[in-house]
């Protein structure tokens, strides 16, 4: 009670002695938000509009005031702002009258370019949660749904496509910086980024994507933060939490003239809600870019990371009612975990050729070092990865407007070592796992070969089209170190190309009205574990899924660009269904099983005013409506057309608001309902719906001219609810016991976090 009276009172100060909030959005002549320019009073900048075109600032100069709007590619604007929320329109820098600046080949090392409207996660909304993961940011997008069993146990859904994979993530493609952090088969870990360190996520949801490979679940792109105008900054982030959380984030980026230098620094560590479940990690990011001239820069990243995370794994039914917080019992017996060192390292160049012509090329590689014992057996695999990328733009004039085309390849290889190693736990006198005799030793090099084409073409001064097409030619060469003679199972896997087309239309009613459509083709390859049978034999007949993607959609700006609308529609139909059988321990039998539908409605609102001139509020509302089916699956004797897809729920709805007042002092909150989602293909078992409320305080202050502090607190799960985060579909029961489908969410817990940053 005495904390209640003394919020109350700091928050009557601040509403009563507060200083004026200035907002408004930048935008270019064609209606696109402009990123990074910046907003000068005299000679002071007082911030840089953010990846909506938006700014925000507090100010004790009374409006009207004058500001100079900058940034490199535009005109400078020195504007009078009368009132708060307008829209400021900079005009483009042309080189002629005829055509606008070069499309650099570069931007497809931060955005997709496609056409037609794409999901964008903020920083802002990063920073409204807690900084452990991704996972509840992302989770506010519709269509995109991650189950979480622990920080490093995610599987991302785009659409329901992916959720038959039964651990982690594949079907999707995912690129850092512009650098692909998926691997040969399509897997991905997201838990490898630090959230502190994220500026924006773009995910492309189906195969829109031309130039990033048309998985049929789609895309996502992640960036890390960089500085914007000259000058250094330094911060350092702390948190700490309940079940022993405590995370700790240094960060530096200095940006002079040509040069940009940024590093990132993360230790997180967490004893766990569960038994077996303790988690530890660290990671070093370095980014680094130099402008030699105008025409030529280069890149460097580099991303390691080391971590240890045990691993409670699911738990039956009886456990997850009575005891949620339990570890399954054989993984507890053997203290199963998994230690990984996990590298990425790529080097950039971009070149423009001319004022219409441009290149981006990238080489990169990828090394993963990843230990891991588990009740069965131990797995010890190390991948090596590499690989290149390069990208040509052109802007030409077509229709007496300008048009675009980019093409380009993308190389991968990877060779992977894997064995599996007898794992003597039983008989270590409870002292966990213990190696044994070595039971397989296996190698696979799989390559992947992507080139790609697209054309953005102004059809009218209201029309706009995207054609493009991507080839994609995929072999896997399995070689069987271990046995001999007649037991060799050695093989390679060499499938047919793949042409996937693709074709957006974007229609501009107004610059504040457009309506889109999209046909699409994707495919997703079997994993190498897939095209084997349990003893091992490549099976032949094993092949891509492969589908159509059909989705139209509007994008609506309202009330001054306050109301941002977007829903749309889509039908995804996939062929030739990947379907892996548990039949043993560690072991499964692929096949292409039947057919899926995969439909959907999307919808999104956000909204943003001011009460007082003090508050900004900052509502939000997302939902997604899910009608995915078996369309043909037949399993031996076991007929399941008609049925619902496995591992997708329903419904998923998030709801929230964010209310920041000009003093610095926010508060966000965010509801989610999740619907039920069938665990067997037969349906005879569904998951309880459930809801999440989660919570959080926050205050920024301007110490001096160079030094700002955050303070953040929040609370997950306000309601204490009880809830599967994740589901193990299809999941079988050995030796007369119960399946182990549920993996059990966190109850209420608790985070706080300090971040002090020096700028000059």
């Amino acid at each position: 009670m005495r904390l209640k009276h003394i919020m109350t009172v700091i928050f009557i100060a601040v509403f009563f002695n507060s200083s004026a909030q200035i907002t408004g959005i930048v935008t270019s002549q064609n209606n696109n938000p402009v990123e990074g320019v910046s907003v000068s009073v005299g000679d002071s900048i007082m911030v840089n509009t953010n990846s909506n075109g938006a700014f925000s600032f507090s100010s004790e100069i009374e409006l009207p005031v004058t500001v100079m709007l900058q940034h490199p590619d535009f005109y400078a604007e020195r504007i009078t702002i009368s009132e708060t929320g307008k829209k400021y329109i900079l005009k483009r820098i042309k080189e002629t009258e005829q055509l606008e600046p070069v499309i650099l080949a570069s931007k497809f090392q931060k955005e997709s370019g496609v056409l037609v409207p794409t999901s964008r996660i903020s920083s802002e909304a990063i920073e409204t949660y807690s900084p452990v993961d991704l996972v509840n940011a992302i989770n506010e997008t519709p269509g995109v749904y991650i189950q979480q069993g622990a920080i490093n146990t995610n599987r991302i859904t785009i659409r329901g496509v992916g959720s038959r994979t039964l651990y982690g993530t594949n079907k999707i493609r995912a690129y850092f910086n512009g650098i692909p952090i998926t691997n040969g088969v399509g897997e991905t870990a997201i838990d490898s980024y630090d959230a502190n360190d994220i500026q924006n996520i773009e995910i492309i949801k189906g195969p829109k994507a031309t130039q990033y490979g048309t998985n049929l679940g789609g895309t996502l792109l992640l960036n890390s933060n960089e500085l914007l105008k000259n000058g250094t900054e330094v911060s350092n982030t702390v948190t700490a939490g309940s079940y022993g959380l405590f995370k700790n984030t240094l960060s530096a980026s200095v940006k002079e003239d040509n040069l940009s230098i940024h590093f990132n620094y993360d230790h997180l560590q967490k004893d766990g809600y569960r038994d077996n479940s303790r988690y530890n990690r660290n990671s070093y990011f370095l980014h680094t870019d130099y402008q030699f001239n105008d025409k030529y820069s280069v890149s460097f990243l580099v991303n390691h990371l080391n971590n240890n995370a045990q691993i409670p794994s699911s738990l039956r039914l009886t456990d997850f009612t009575e005891d949620p917080s339990q570890a399954a019992f054989t993984w507890d017996a053997s203290k199963g975990y998994e230690d990984n060192r996990q590298t990425v390292t790529g080097l950039s160049f971009s070149s423009k050729f001319s004022e219409t012509f441009s290149n981006n090329t990238s080489v990169y590689y990828t090394y993963l070092d990843h230990y891991e014992p588990r009740p069965f057996n131990i797995l010890d695999e190390i991948t090596n990865g590499y690989g290149a990328r390069t990208v040509f733009a052109k802007s030409f004039s077509f229709n007496e407007r300008q048009a675009s085309v980019s093409f380009g390849g993308e190389w991968y290889q990877d060779e992977y070592r894997w064995k599996t190693i007898e794992n003597l736990y039983e008989e270590n006198n409870n002292q966990g796992s213990l190696e044994g005799n070595l039971l397989s030793n296996n190698k696979e090099i799989r390559k992947q070969l992507n080139a790609f084409a697209t054309t953005i073409l102004p059809l009218t001064a209201t029309l706009e089209a995207e054609i493009g097409v991507n080839v994609n030619k995929t072999t896997y060469d399995y070689t069987d170190a271990f046995n001999i003679g007649s037991d060799n199972t050695s093989a390679d896997r060499d499938f047919e190309l793949i042409v996937a087309p693709n074709l957006n239309i974007l229609y501009t009613a107004s610059p504040n009205t457009s309506f889109y459509g999209n046909i699409s083709s994707g495919f997703n390859y079997p994993s190498l574990e897939e095209t084997l049978t349990p003893d091992g034999i490549i099976n032949p007949d094993i092949g891509p899924e492969t589908g159509w993607n059909y989705e139209v959609g509007t994008d609506l700006y309202l009330f001054n660009r306050n109301l941002h609308l977007q829903s749309s529609a889509y039908l995804l139909s996939i062929s030739n269904l990947l379907v892996a059988e548990r039949v043993g321990n560690d072991q499964f039998i692929g096949r292409n099983a039947g057919k899926t539908h995969h439909r959907g409605f999307e919808f999104q609102a956000d909204y943003r005013f001011n009460v007082a001139s003090v508050f900004e509020v900052k509502p939000f509302f997302n939902a997604e409506f899910n009608f995915h089916k078996f369309l043909d699956f037949v399993d031996e004797a076991d007929d399941f057309s008609g049925n619902d897809l496995t591992g997708v729920p329903d419904k998923k709805i998030t709801a929230g608001v964010r209310v920041y007042h000009n003093s610095g002092i926010g508060i966000s909150s965010n509801f989610r309902h999740i619907g039920s989602q069938p665990i067997t293909d037969s349906n005879s078992l569904y998951s309880d719906s459930y809801n999440l409320l989660n919570i959080q305080a926050e205050y920024k202050k301007a110490i001096a001219d160079a030094f700002h502090i955050r303070l953040s607190a929040g609370i997950n799960n306000v309601t204490n609810s009880m809830y599967a985060s994740s589901i193990l579909i299809n999941a079988s029961g050995f030796g007369g016991s119960e399946p182990r489908y549920y993996y059990p969410g966190l109850p209420r817990n608790y985070y706080s976090s300090l971040q002090i940053q020096y700028s000059f």
